[in-house]
């Protein structure tokens, strides 16, 4: 499945052009993209689009490169900005981002 099939490439394109200087907000981020207002049974589904390796979880090599699992222009993330999306996501304290994790941090 690609991320345009659940959100719309203009509000990604937006959303990641507001990002390429800025520091990454994920909450921000995700509120731009039309995520926040989705069903929780989607933002599970763009969870499994990012979650490239199929293991459930998204670990922090992921993470650097979320947003390129928006859209191919996506930039990587800095160090620091993956370790700040981790700290905000990751409530069990495991070092990797659960699915009911992502979806909780989406709707906060």
């Amino acid at each position: 499945m690609a991320m345009t099939d659940l959100l719309k490439a203009e509000e990604i394109k937006k959303a990641l052009d507001a990002f390429a200087a800025e520091t990454f907000d994920p909450k921000k981020f995700f509120e731009m993209v039309g995520m926040k207002a989705m069903s929780a049974e989607n933002v599970k589904k763009v969870f499994q689009v990012l979650d490239v390796d199929g293991s459930g979880f998204i670990e922090e090599e992921e993470l650097k490169f979320v947003l390129k699992g928006f859209s191919k222009e996506g930039r990587d993330l800095t160090d620091a900005e993956t370790k700040a999306f981790l700290t905000a996501a990751d409530k069990d304290g495991d070092g990797k981002i659960g699915i009911d994790e992502f979806e909780t941090l989406v709707h906060e």
